[in-house]
């Protein structure tokens, strides 16, 4: 029986009174700061929570590289929670299983191998898989012996961690996190490691750079699982402040199932959706009478082919109005809310992109100090080291005569450093020195040795002495890791304008956007942008040129149309595929920026290989042509495109050849050719009558064996036309060898009939062989690979003359935006 109040308390024992609202405030608070300090919030630093550093650091400890076999995750849980982690091994097994998840991680760390579990399911017991390093967790652990970060005592003391990790590339903004703390909550979407990068290192190069040019290199999140990322302004919101809401879309194409069916096929879903779940949303919603048109849905995903959930339509049902549904009703549709909260300096911190960027910066500038410090250092010790040997080697027979004459050890030390001018390090080396270092060849070693040492201590110290070059040493190990771990982007980004209500008992909405007059661009590179156009535009042409050139700003066709009507893309398997401009990135009139549109292949869903070549308008006007690569040319009238078929042949190849140019052809303009044996012909549309869609076309010019056409075009617009030829080497690797290049008047190329073999375009400077690259037309703009802008020698070279050396690798010429 307990004691009463006023009862006498036993010896030994003491009774405090303590205040229960105090104690329980004191208390919670001491629970909140370790649940958000060292559990639930990442460092923004490495981008990692504690345990999932500790599993980091725990497993680069246990040597499970790349490079070596996997082992139980259990034992990996095993070693987190007996040396580094207080709490229980469900917690540790689930951040490891995060690590290894490709569709959770942009980039994942952990290797593992066994069921780490899917979108749907979760993963087998830890008993039952395996893991190892990947080999980007190399990149975030590397260097730790190096003193790059400080250590700090493990819970009870016994081992040491690290505070954080080194972190190579910007773990934080690539992988994201999500997290619940105490009061506070994080959630953080994945980034392209590529652009996140080029990013970084512009900020490195400018330090007050602004939000908007950070965005041209960091445009959106690029998600584990593709997607696409319907509206910026959610983004751009999170990028400024930190916070901002965005809505995610399945990468949806329609499909003939069959004779008369149709289906929606998804091959790509929103962050962390699985398919399963999608599919008991849509029989609950057909269930309900909420959703109509549906047929079935089946599943067809497998590890071949990815992700493949087929959604059959009714006969009658306009798939793209049940897919406006699908997207109200269903998981095809959602958002992500972004929460930048991240530990800054041990505070929670609410960060947008720039701060995100410049604390990891500050973090990587202080390890590559650290980093360079510690090496300084030991090759100090090592050229000190170095040098008394020499001196020791010089006069060896001394050297030993000091050491037989020597009592004991200590006494030889003394001697040594007497006798020689040696430091103790030097003479206790001398010491321990094994008598086959002393031939001839080790002098000349050592005298190597300290050299390269010597040329190591300068460059070092010149580093460490210097802020810019530190900032460049960050750069190019940023750039490294880029290359070796980052991956093209996987989402779509579209900024559409109004997404559809999310009410369930609404009906299917028609497209928000109003069906007012745009121009449709296609960029050289490949990329398709819509440009409103107002009605005060209209009269001067509807698009106002750009101040400055920026990436992809060099155009390969512009088409007038409305953001509701229909455009014609033409493809090099010779398809003409009608798509709406309305999904369409949308940028205004007076600041076109082509970087800013979707990529051609991605937004049509084109086949493996297929490009686009031009687009076209669908009204009445005139013929389109079109040249292949054999030499073939055809003229198609208007007329011949059903308005009613989504995607249809307009000419039939020959096995093995692809169209290479097209475009709107009247009878006064004239067609033009230009194989890669530097030959040109140009000659009349008229000399080419317009055929219906099923015809193979006619000859067009006279292709040499082994030759192939590499530009086609039709053009109107004659008298200032100039001719940009690029030649090079089939030898050469892709993109290694910038060539040479000219820029001839068309003028000087008489023109000849229709199946012939042209003129001499450019003669061959010793080692090329091939043209790479020619263009024809007004005003060229070249661009590179990536879209960066190049330069072009001047016009007026003769039309055989030999081209001048390039500056850079050009990818492709267009004309201007304006």
């Amino acid at each position: 029986m307990a004691a009463s109040r006023n009862s006498p308390v036993p010896a030994g024992e003491r009774i405090e009174d303590v205040d229960v609202s105090a104690e329980m405030q004191g208390s919670f608070l001491e629970y909140a700061y370790s649940v958000i300090y060292s559990r639930a919030l990442p460092d923004a630093r490495d981008g990692l929570k504690p345990v999932q550093r500790r599993i980091l650091f725990q497993m680069a400890d246990m040597g499970l590289r790349p490079d070596r076999g996997h082992v139980k995750s259990a034992r990996v849980v095993g070693e987190v929670m007996g040396k580094l982690h207080p709490h229980g091994d469900s917690a540790i097994y689930d951040a490891l299983v995060r690590l290894a998840q490709d569709f959770a991680l942009r980039v994942p760390l952990v290797d593992g191998h066994g069921n780490f579990g899917s979108l749907d399911d979760g993963p087998a017991a830890a008993r039952y898989t395996e893991a190892r390093l990947a080999p980007s967790a190399l990149a975030l652990t590397e260097n730790l012996d190096e003193d790059v970060v400080d250590f700090v005592p493990n819970y009870d003391g016994q081992f040491q961690q690290p505070d954080v990790l080194p972190a190579a590339f910007p773990n934080l903004l690539v992988n994201g996190t999500t997290g619940i703390a105490v009061g506070m909550a994080t959630n953080m979407a994945p980034h392209n490691l590529i652009e996140v990068v080029s990013a970084a290192v512009h900020l490195l190069d400018n330090p007050d750079a602004t939000l908007e040019e950070l965005m041209e290199f960091v445009p959106g999140p690029d998600l584990p699982g593709g997607g696409v990322i319907v509206g910026l302004d959610g983004v751009k919101d999170a990028y400024a402040t930190g916070r901002g809401t965005f809505r995610t879309r399945a990468k949806v194409s329609v499909e003939s199932l069959g004779p008369r069916r149709t289906g929606l096929v998804v091959t790509e879903l929103p962050y962390m959706v699985g398919p399963e779940r999608v599919i008991e949303k849509i029989k609950d919603a057909v269930g309900a009478k909420k959703l109509t048109g549906i047929a079935d849905v089946v599943d067809l995903t497998d590890r071949n082919h990815g992700l493949r959930l087929v959604i059959g339509i009714k006969t009658g049902f306009d798939p793209q109005a049940v897919l406006e549904q699908l997207y109200r009703l269903t998981p095809l549709e959602d958002s992500f809310g972004i929460n930048n909260v991240a530990l800054v300096d041990g505070q929670p911190q609410t960060l947008g992109l720039k701060d995100l960027l410049r604390v990891y910066l500050d973090h990587r500038i202080q390890v590559i100090t650290r980093r360079s410090r510690f090496r300084l250092a030991r090759r100090r010790e090592r050229l000190h080291l170095v040098e008394g040997l020499l001196i020791a080697i010089v006069d060896i027979d001394e050297v030993i005569q000091v050491i037989r004459t020597s009592d004991d050890g200590e006494q030889a030390r003394s001697r040594l450093m007497d006798v020689f001018d040696l430091s103790q390090p030097q003479a206790e080396y001398i010491l321990e020195l094994r008598l086959r270092r002393l031939t001839k060849f080790s002098r000349i070693e050592l005298e190597n040795e300290r050299d390269a040492l010597n040329a190591e201590i300068a460059a070092l110290e010149e580093l460490l002495a210097s802020e810019t070059l530190l900032r460049g040493q960050v750069a190019r190990e940023l750039e490294a890791a880029a290359e070796a771990y980052g991956t093209p982007r996987r989402t779509l980004l579209l900024n559409g304008g109004p997404v559809a209500a999310r009410s369930r008992s609404a009906k299917p909405a028609d497209l928000q956007i109003a069906d007012a007059p745009c121009r449709v661009f296609l960029s050289a590179t490949g990329r398709m942008v819509r440009a409103e156009l107002s009605d005060d535009l209209l009269g001067g042409g509807g698009v106002v040129p750009p101040t400055r050139r920026s990436k992809h700003d060099a155009v390969r066709a512009a088409v007038d149309a409305t953001t509701r009507g229909d455009v014609g893309a033409i493809t090099t398997s010779g398809r003409l595929i009608r798509f709406s401009p309305v999904d369409l990135p949308s940028v205004p009139a007076n600041s076109v920026q082509l970087a800013a549109g979707a990529r051609a292949d991605q937004y049509l869903a084109l086949g493996a290989g297929e490009h686009v070549v031009t687009i076209v308008p669908l009204t009445e006007g005139p013929p389109i042509a079109l040249g292949t690569a054999q030499g073939i040319v055809k003229r198609v009238s208007a007329a011949e495109l059903p308005a009613g078929k989504h995607d249809v042949e307009i000419i039939s190849l020959k096995p093995g050849d692809r169209v290479v140019g097209a475009g709107p052809a009247p009878d006064d303009a004239e067609l033009l050719f230009v194989t890669s044996d530097a030959q040109l012909l140009r000659f009349d549309a008229s000399a080419v009558r317009p055929q219906g869609r099923a015809a193979g076309g006619m000859a067009g010019i006279r292709v040499a064996d082994g030759e192939r056409v590499i530009f086609f075009s039709p053009l109107s617009a004659r008298d200032d036309a100039v001719v940009v030829t690029v030649a090079g080497s089939t030898d050469s690797l892709l993109g290694a060898d910038a060539g040479s290049g000219k820029v001839s008047a068309l003028s000087e190329f008489p023109a000849k009939g229709r199946a012939t073999g042209g003129v001499r375009a450019q003669r061959f400077l010793k080692g090329e062989n091939t043209l790479s690259l020619a263009w024809v037309g007004t005003d060229p703009r070249a661009v590179g690979p990536d879209g960066a802008v190049r330069s072009l020698p001047d016009a007026g070279a003769k039309r055989d003359a030999s081209g001048v050396a390039l500056d850079a690798v050009i990818g492709a010429v267009g004309s201007p935006i304006g």
